[in-house]
């Protein structure tokens, strides 16, 4: 236990009568009024995570902050996820849960935004008892088994927003789940008041995927070939293209599902390849998060490394940000 838990454990002893002298005044009226059940539940409200603002708490201005400062070269991304997200956690009454599919190559940021949103929600990040992370190869691995993995999933689901409204349920790998597999928690992700009891109009659910990628960097080329400028690309430019190749694709988990073909994902937000120079903003970036001075030399070294395409022109990244942290070790 921490220390600044015990500090709190013996200051609520202290309110219960054992040298009060020793802490802080108390007002001896709110210690009267607060019998021992109350004082155990701020206790525990305290000490362990609970569904409660205490710990499930949107803070606005650090998520875009983090957005702008830790997110590189995605202006597309960020702020398709920051008005999405935003404006869902200040709805006090959402018709529906939020549903983002977040689409792009390795290392170009999927992964990452889910932990930056994660932590603008909940205390404890990634780590809450509320965000919840499924992996197809990992989780789903057996087409044989599809049919348990779609009871299993729903009674998960079911179960964890029973528990909190406000969870999150976010599907890495949906270009390698099992067609079908996702279309079982479609009533979750639809526009009803409530399932068997339950609501699940605050929770949110995140699909991360490589299908799709190579549209979107088709249309980075093409802007590129056409010598306009990366910032010009918007999200009408990708979205339409994107959300039909996913459906059409048989080697994805969206396969011909009705989640799209409903309209229950809100948005399909493209990630860009990144570029040299928001390589090198990751490994400094990198750096400093080891607790290292950030090196310009030392990253761009790293950066020059790595591989570029076109072969030529070495433009965009074909590792994006994703293996900076080991190779920077390497280099330093």
């Amino acid at each position: 236990m921490r220390a600044a838990r015990w500090w709190l454990f013996l200051r609520c002893l202290a309110l219960s009568g054992a040298a009060v002298e020793a802490f802080e005044p108390v007002s001896t009226a709110v210690v009267a009024g607060m019998g021992a059940a109350a004082l155990g539940r701020k206790l525990y409200q305290y000490l362990y995570e609970t569904c409660d603002q205490t710990w499930v708490s949107f803070n606005s201005s650090g998520f875009e902050e983090a957005l702008q400062t830790k997110l590189f070269g995605q202006h597309v991304a960020s702020r398709v996820v920051l008005k999405a997200v935003t404006g869902f956690m200040n709805n006090t009454n959402p018709k529906k849960p939020l549903v983002l599919s977040l689409h792009g190559w390795t290392g170009t940021g999927k992964n990452f935004v889910s932990q930056l949103i994660a932590e603008s929600i909940y205390r404890q990040g990634m780590s809450s008892g509320f965000v919840h992370l499924f992996t197809a190869t990992a989780h789903f691995p057996h087409e044989m088994n599809l049919e348990l993995y779609k009871t299993q999933l729903q009674q998960w689901i079911k179960g964890n927003v029973t528990n909190c409204p406000r969870s999150m349920f976010i599907f890495d790998e949906m270009d390698k789940m099992h067609p079908g597999l996702i279309d079982s928690i479609k009533p979750y992700l639809d526009f009803y008041e409530t399932l068997d009891g339950v609501s699940y109009r605050q929770a949110i659910f995140i699909f991360l995927s490589n299908a799709g990628g190579e549209n979107i960097v088709q249309v980075a080329l093409d802007f590129w070939t056409r010598g306009r400028d990366r910032e010009e690309i918007e999200l009408k430019h990708l979205e339409t293209a994107l959300s039909l190749s996913v459906f059409n694709n048989k080697n994805s988990g969206f396969w011909h599902t009705s989640l799209i073909d409903k309209n229950l994902v809100d948005f399909f937000v493209p990630f860009l390849p990144l570029e040299y120079k928001h390589v090198v903003q990751c490994g400094l970036a990198e750096m400093a998060a080891k607790g290292r001075t950030p090196d310009r030399e030392v990253v761009d070294l790293m950066a020059h490394d790595l591989n570029y395409f076109p072969k030529e022109e070495r433009v965009f990244s074909m590792q994006g940000c994703k293996i900076i942290s080991s190779r920077l070790d390497f280099y330093m």
